[in-house]
């Protein structure tokens, strides 16, 4: 015998202005879990990221020869000491030099080198790209021997030049790269825009495309500042003259095979960091948004 189902039941009639209801969402895995298993890790981390902060911290706070866990009565006695005894004022005006003028000369020459490889296609364009890529293989190290013999010849040994120059070539790759990647995401048919109006390849770029690379130019700007102001290798090599050596250096001048001022280094260490800190405060959020945009292509 053959039974017939039953229909369906017809859906409930919707009353003028009122909206059906909407299924649960499901909720996330991880929105599951217990919070005290997210907070509990995430606090262990964090303490041990701290530790080395607040010993830096209480070297350089605590007067010389305390052995006091908390740094109190509190002195600036190794900041002075390093500032003007070891010469710090004058390694902290190097290296804004050096790292200023590395930001501007590879975001300069980034920018054009990423327009070229974003906008136009020629030959040895994937060839060019490969060696882009490589040279983010070769350490610094290796560079050191070709270069002292270049700035050996142009008599420009001893000099900030030479620092800057290094810098900036062994910043180019990454940042030419970047800077491609996000100018292929802006679209192509805004400069076609500006054209039909009248603007030249050169105007329509700088009204149209350039403000809209903000974030990529602020994230390459910045770490091509950072990386400058935290190398030690090129400034080691290229610099023999104390007042123009850079806060890298310095820091290594405070350690001599005898002893180690550990408030001294402790104060350095700190007067290194600040302009890092300040720099990442500032641009944090144009620094996440180039960079997530520079990595993918649109």
């Amino acid at each position: 015998m053959i039974t017939k189902e039953a229909p369906a039941p017809a859906p409930a009639p919707v009353r003028a202005g009122h909206e059906p209801p909407r299924p649960a969402k499901k909720r996330p895995a991880w929105d599951e879990v217990p919070r005290w298993q997210i907070y509990l890790p995430l606090g262990v981390y964090l303490v041990f990221t701290l530790i080395p902060f607040y010993w830096i911290l209480l070297f350089a706070l605590r007067p010389a020869g305390s052995t006091s866990l908390v740094p109190w009565p509190i002195t600036f006695e190794h900041f002075e000491k390093v500032w003007t005894d070891r010469a710090f004022g004058t390694f902290f005006q190097n290296s804004v030099l050096v790292g200023l003028a590395t930001l501007v000369m590879t975001t300069l020459v980034a920018l054009a080198g990423g327009y070229a490889l974003a906008r136009f296609d020629f030959k040895i364009k994937r060839g060019f790209m490969l060696a882009l890529l490589c040279s983010q293989f070769v350490p610094g190290a290796l560079l050191l021997v070709p270069l002292f013999e270049i700035f050996a010849e142009l008599k420009m040994i001893n000099s900030l030049g030479s620092v800057i120059i290094a810098e900036t070539v062994f910043q180019l790759p990454l940042s030419m790269i970047l800077i491609s990647n996000f100018i292929k995401n802006v679209p192509y048919s805004l400069e076609e825009a500006a054209w039909v109006d009248g603007c030249g390849r050169f105007r329509a770029f700088r009204i149209v495309v350039l403000p809209l690379l903000r974030p990529g130019l602020i994230a390459v700007g910045s770490f091509a500042f950072v990386h400058s102001w935290n190398h030690f290798l090129f400034a080691l090599m290229f610099l023999n003259d104390q007042g123009k050596q850079t806060v890298p250096v310095g820091l290594n001048t405070l350690m001599s095979a005898d002893s180690v001022d550990l408030g001294a280094l402790a104060a350095g260490g700190i007067i290194a960091a600040v302009p890092v800190v300040i720099v990442f405060a500032f641009i944090q959020k144009w620094l996440i948004t180039g960079f997530s945009a520079g990595a993918v292509k649109g």
